[in-house]
């Protein structure tokens, strides 16, 4: 793509990719019955909140400095259980695979969220006393 950004993780992967990927994901999830009501009950400024995450994966992908946020603490007061995570995934996975332009560059978006995903759940867990242990990350087998 004429657009590629010369950090990212995929030469195919462009801002438009990333705009595209959040804009539609979003969609999904505000319409999502089981996290959807989440979502809404926290964001107030829906285009805001989007150009903060179109910021935040430009950073996590391209390596763009534009996201100065810290995205775990609004994250920590949620009523978020591990089943909202999956939730989450099976989304955002499916949405990467229909609107990104290749399965290479959807699998860097996949292999970040997937990473993300583990982390807050963990920080979520032990916010509230509990261990979680890593569940999404896909660690290569044997042998």
């Amino acid at each position: 793509m004429s657009g590629a950004h010369p950090f990212a993780a995929t030469p195919e992967i462009d801002e438009a990719d990333i705009r595209r990927l959040v804009d539609t994901f979003y969609a999904r999830v505000r319409a999502d019955p089981e996290i959807g009501p989440i979502f809404l009950g926290e964001v107030e400024d829906w285009d805001a909140h989007l150009a903060k995450l179109i910021d935040f994966w430009s950073g996590v992908v391209l390596r763009t400095s534009r996201y100065d946020g810290r995205p775990l603490r609004p994250h920590l007061m949620l009523p978020i259980e591990p089943r909202h995570f999956d939730r989450w995934l099976d989304l955002f996975e499916a949405t990467a695979a229909d609107v990104l332009p290749s399965p290479a560059a959807a699998a860097v978006f996949v292999d970040r969220a997937r990473r993300i995903a583990d982390s807050f759940e963990m920080a979520i867990g032990t916010h509230k006393g509990e261990f979680r242990a890593p569940r999404h990350v896909r660690r290569p087998q044997p042998g």
